[in-house]
């Protein structure tokens, strides 16, 4: 009879990276935006800074072992880190 694995080991200590409000209000926007320039457009930023900001996260979340290369894994994370609930996408 197999015996039930013990969920303790299972259960990962996910380091957070530590995000900036304004990282974490554009990576929002993105999530809540069907573009980069529709971001820029909603902070009053442009694109070019959308783009620094997502890189910048990017490399946090490298940082800190959970790479986040696509909007999906974005996504992801910050469901993981609790940014942003299934319900606000």
């Amino acid at each position: 009879m197999p015996v039930a694995a013990d969920h303790s080991d299972e259960t990962i200590h996910r380091e957070r990276p530590s995000l900036s409000r304004r990282e974490v209000a554009v990576l929002l926007a993105w999530f809540a935006c069907d573009s980069k320039l529709e971001v820029g457009r909603r902070l009053y930023i442009s694109l070019g800074t959308v783009n620094t900001h997502l890189s910048r996260i990017r490399d946090k979340y490298s940082a800190v072992g959970r790479p986040a290369p696509t909007k999906a894994a974005l996504v992801a994370r910050a469901l993981q880190d609790g940014l942003i609930r299934i319900d606000q996408l």
